[in-house]
């Protein structure tokens, strides 16, 4: 006979979480997940490329789930290779799905509806419908019409769980209007629905002439959150911060063509993660000393990119011969330095991850790094097989035991690498049994 098949470590964990080895499951999940922290961040442990899948079509991913043909087909991504759970009947590109969140049920609450107690996708169609899809059948099981007047394409939660943001594309104004110097003073709407029955919170217009020179908006946490181009930051109908607080505006002090973003950490611990290019600032909202209703906005925090001192002397060399030295400095997003270009946060392992790219000629390398949440600490460094294009659209997920990563290609080719991680089965069996 053969040796016995060794079980998937994620699988040996969740046993363990449902109590086949202890009595209280919930102190079991928390010595599972520090298991699986320590297996993920120990430096033997590697990620290996699984599968890969392509596609005429985006791909989307939400929590061991992978959509393909605009949520139309859902595919498993916890086995070892592409395992299809449903698929939607074909329909119209005006009926086809913009976006989409995952739903999953609140504890606690006693809902109309048993459907209701599955998880569900939240989804925007083409046509202004949001509707709400059983995430396991397929089944549309609520659906709701936006507006006529303008063309909602972006969901994000803005109370995770309980409470959307529906956003708008931005308004360029007719072509007419474009040609005439004429200026939309309206940039975009944000519409806010309460989730499970949908209904309406209210419609904000995003309006230049309120806001100044505003080039994008979003709502977390009930609070909207403006940006400019010049790098400056505004949180409104936040009080505590805009009218009795220290550093209210936050800029980052950087030069890149790229703007930066702002957003509340989605760790429910208040505070705020600000990236740039070559930095990743964690600030924390604390009272001022001897002034207990007051508040300020600090640094927790800062995670600097990997790079060197760039600043370039040229030398020219004039007809008389005279010399002549000039110093300049690179942009902070100069694709031959590493930038950072997506940071999140893996919830049940407690971990921030942040991808870095460096594009040297027409190849770029991207690697995923794991910062300890409490103290910004680098962990483990996780190299990306395939090259990254910068001047093309990615998505990178770190979900558990999974790294996914969603590229374009040139003539809109969608691809999807699958990492699974792989340690060795002598330092596998010690932690666990470490923590028994």
């Amino acid at each position: 006979m053969g040796p016995t098949p060794k079980a998937n470590v994620c699988r040996r964990l969740s046993r363990r979480a449902l109590g086949f080895f202890a009595r209280d499951a919930g102190v079991v999940q928390r010595a599972n997940l520090g298991i699986l922290r320590a297996l993920v961040c120990q430096e033997s442990t590697k990620f290996k490329n699984v599968w890969t899948t392509h596609s005429k079509s985006p791909i989307a991913y939400e929590r061991g789930r992978i959509y393909f043909d605009n949520y139309r087909c859902c595919v498993s991504s916890v086995a070892s290779e592409p395992r299809k759970l449903y698929e939607m009947p074909k329909c119209s590109k005006s009926e086809k799905i913009e976006d989409a969140l995952l739903w999953e049920c609140p504890v606690g609450e006693i809902l109309p509806d048993p459907s209701d107690y599955k998880s569900s996708l939240i989804a925007l169609t083409a046509h202004n419908w949001l509707l709400r899809i059983s995430a396991t059948t397929g089944e549309i099981l609520e659906k709701i019409y936006l507006a006529s007047y303008c063309k909602f394409r972006y969901l994000s939660w803005d109370t995770p769980q309980e409470v959307i943001a529906v956003k708008s594309a931005q308004n360029k104004g007719s072509a007419v209007a474009q040609q005439a110097g004429t200026q939309q003073s309206v940039l975009l709407y944000l519409a806010v629905f309460r989730v499970l029955p949908f209904s309406l919170v209210g419609i904000l217009e995003i309006n230049k002439k309120v806001f100044a020179n505003v080039t994008d908006a979003t709502l977390s946490h009930g609070i909207l959150i403006v940006m400019y181009s010049s790098g400056l930051v505004r949180l409104y109908s936040f009080q505590a911060i805009i009218e009795q607080a220290k550093n209210g505006i936050q800029e980052m002090e950087c030069c890149s063509l790229e703007s930066d973003w702002i957003y509340f950490h989605p760790d429910a611990s208040g505070r705020i993660i600000h990236v740039g290019p070559n930095q990743v600032k964690v600030l924390k909202l604390s009272e001022v000393e001897n002034n207990s209703s007051q508040h300020q906005v600090s640094e927790d925090f800062v995670i600097w990119a990997n790079r060197e001192d760039r600043n370039e002397n040229v030398i020219t060399v004039t007809a008389s011969g005279r010399v002549v030295k000039r110093n300049f400095s690179l942009l902070d997003d100069d694709p031959e330095q590493e930038t950072f270009k997506i940071v999140d946060y893996e919830d049940e392992l407690d971990l921030l991850s942040v991808v870095a790219v460096t594009q040297i000629d027409a190849e770029g390398k991207a690697h995923l790094d794991f910062h300890c949440n409490e103290y910004g600490t680098l962990l483990k460094s996780i190299p990306l097989v395939e090259s990254w294009d910068v001047t093309y659209s990615h998505e990178v997920y770190f979900d558990r035991d999974l790294v996914l990563h969603i590229e374009q290609k040139p003539n809109r080719v969608f691809s999807c690498y699958v990492y699974q991680m792989v340690c060795d089965p002598g330092e596998e069996e010690e932690i666990v049994n470490r923590n028994d």
